[in-house]
């Protein structure tokens, strides 16, 4: 049962990684990290709001980064770790757990933008501490563990037009994003013209006109 009053002190924190990589496996899609603030904080105070990434070198993070921040988050980075052999490395598991540590005592609740089950512990603790614990995450894909220990659980599954994007535009514009392109320019979207000969009618009949005329006197 969801508890929320208006005087409650909130800090909202995001594993970037965890939920990037759910929804790139899930929908092929990216989340849109600024309604998931929006809705986990709601009415209420606002007092940190962070947002875990790692630098991988790509030349578009920048610009996400800065996003994240037009968005009202804190943007905290590492370095990926890359290891001899090929192995990769770059969690904030640690990094998360200590933040909400610190900041607890000057908290109400304490929102988790992540599956993982790693933080079942940390979230138990945060109640020992006299926290209220939410979790927000992709329901198809997140610890069993980590919800049931949560307070509450927002399944982002059940609004997937509000809080995923594909390719620039949000979900819920999904399927005229993937509407072809030659039936929108050169058709009318209706039961009609689905069902009619690709080439449009507007241009058939006008070429049709000429071989009907009689070839009589009056035409020569």
């Amino acid at each position: 049962m969801s508890i929320r009053h208006k005087e409650q002190r909130v800090g909202v924190f995001v594993d970037v990684s965890n939920m990037y990589h759910t929804a790139k496996h899930l929908f092929n899609a990216n989340v849109n990290y600024g309604k998931i603030l929006e809705e986990t904080v709601s009415e209420r105070k606002l007092i940190r709001a962070v947002a875990y990434v790692v630098r991988s070198q790509s030349s578009e993070e920048e610009l996400f980064f800065e996003a994240l921040s037009n968005q009202g988050y804190e943007v905290k980075a590492k370095d990926l770790q890359v290891f001899i052999g090929g192995a990769k490395k770059g969690d904030w598991d640690v990094g998360i757990a200590m933040d909400i540590m610190r900041m607890a005592s000057k908290l109400d609740v304490i929102v988790l933008a992540s599956g993982d089950g790693d933080f079942t512990e940390l979230l138990k603790h945060a109640k020992a501490l006299g926290c209220r614990t939410e979790v927000a995450a992709f329901g198809k894909s997140a610890s069993a563990k980590l919800i049931e220990e949560a307070d509450s659980f927002i399944d982002l599954n059940e609004q997937k037009a509000k809080f995923l994007i594909v390719k620039g535009k949000h979900l819920a514009t999904r399927r005229v994003i993937s509407t072809p392109a030659r039936s929108t320019q050169t058709m009318p979207i209706s039961p009609v013209s689905r069902v009619s000969s690709p080439r449009p009618i507007r241009r058939t009949i006008p070429r049709s006109i000429p071989r009907h005329i009689p070839r009589g006197p009056i035409a020569r």
